[in-house]
């Protein structure tokens, strides 16, 4: 369009121009210009008698109508294909909607929820972000691959459409509270069997949260003030901590010194079910080291003692080598093989 426009304007100007030195008056000149190219059909402002006018006019017309059917072509094109992607593009993320099954919901794609949404993209954990802006953010943009859902998260029509009642986790990151009280109210009503993590910024607005059904509540600010104050207290500990826990570029930086962190359910057919942590850990040489328990009521249980016994629908957090995660559900080790270690250029086995 812009092109068009542009070789439309040179072609006016030429013309308007050659009409000039042919002793036109410039009304006159711009006159037959847009007359002739928008092809009104009304009659010469003066008689072209001689052979360069008459070669100026045909050009006019040829240049300046294929500008016009250009750029008109080109705004049409703008208008049909934009709107025919959207069509596309809201009709393809619907059929992925309706595909998944016990993922995640983002209620707000802000600064917060974005952040979000990239872990959970790292981790491959399935989700869907709802956002007033949609696909229209910019921020959406920027992430091919994530479905984001344009309306209100306080809307029963709007989490119907990111699929909550086979939804496992919803997580409302809005930067009001109030908000994000009546999104976990209403999650709460259309299913009771959902996880709802919730941000909170007052404190008087957790209360209300946890009544509203939410399981978890994120306070940011307490969260910002504690790692400050680590930060005061406990400089060198504190980015020692991040160095091993936090995230990179990479991955987890747990990788680094063959380490990592993961949570598993124990089931009815699981081999871990009615054991106890010493039966699970190896003695002496710990393969794993089971550092909290959720039981089935929700009570927490950190640096559980040996006696401790599993019992089904408990939680257990783990911090193990790479290798043996994966199998630590499946299969408890009896005896653990050596494991090499490399943390600073030193490498160890254990």
């Amino acid at each position: 369009m812009i092109a068009g426009v542009a070789v439309l304007v040179a072609v006016g100007a030429l013309a308007t121009t050659g009409y000039v030195v042919a002793g036109w008056t410039l009304g006159d000149a711009l006159y037959m210009v847009v007359i002739t190219v928008f092809a009104v059909g009304y009659g010469e402002v003066q008689p072209i008698t001689s052979w360069p006018l008459r070669g100026l006019t045909v050009t006019l017309i040829v240049a300046g109508y294929g500008a016009v059917i250009y750029t008109v072509g080109g705004f049409i094109q703008l208008v049909v294909d934009g709107e025919l992607n959207r069509a596309l593009g809201a009709r393809r993320m619907t059929r992925d909607i309706d595909q998944l099954d016990g993922h995640t919901i983002i209620c707000g794609y802000g600064r917060m929820g974005t952040t979000l949404a990239r872990e959970l993209q790292a981790a491959g954990q399935p989700f869907v972000a709802i956002d007033t802006l949609g696909g229209a953010s910019p921020l959406a943009d920027e992430d091919d691959g994530i479905l984001v859902i344009h309306g209100d998260a306080t809307e029963e029509d709007v989490l119907e459409r990111a699929g909550i009642r086979r939804a496992a986790v919803l997580a409302t990151v809005l930067s009001d509270d109030a908000a994000n009280v009546f999104v976990t109210l209403t999650a709460r009503e259309m299913n009771p069997d959902l996880t709802i993590i919730a941000r909170g910024e007052d404190r008087r607005t957790e209360s209300k949260l946890r009544n509203c059904g939410a399981d978890t509540v994120v306070m940011t600010t307490t969260i910002g003030a504690a790692k400050m104050s680590q930060l005061i207290l406990r400089p060198t500990a504190d980015q020692l901590l991040d160095q091993l826990t936090t995230r990179s570029e990479g991955g987890p930086d747990l990788d680094h010194i063959g380490l990592r962190f993961d949570e598993f359910l124990i089931e009815g057919s699981s081999p871990l079910a009615l054991k106890t942590l010493a039966e699970i850990e190896v003695s002496g040489a710990h393969g794993y080291l089971i550092v909290g328990i959720r039981g089935v009521d929700g009570t927490t249980i950190m640096h559980p003692p040996q006696t401790t016994t599993l019992s089904i629908g408990d939680v257990v957090v783990v911090l193990g080598y790479n290798d043996d995660i994966p199998h630590f559900a499946t299969r408890p080790p009896a005896r653990r093989s050596p494991k090499t270690t490399t943390y600073r250029g030193l490498t160890t086995t254990t």
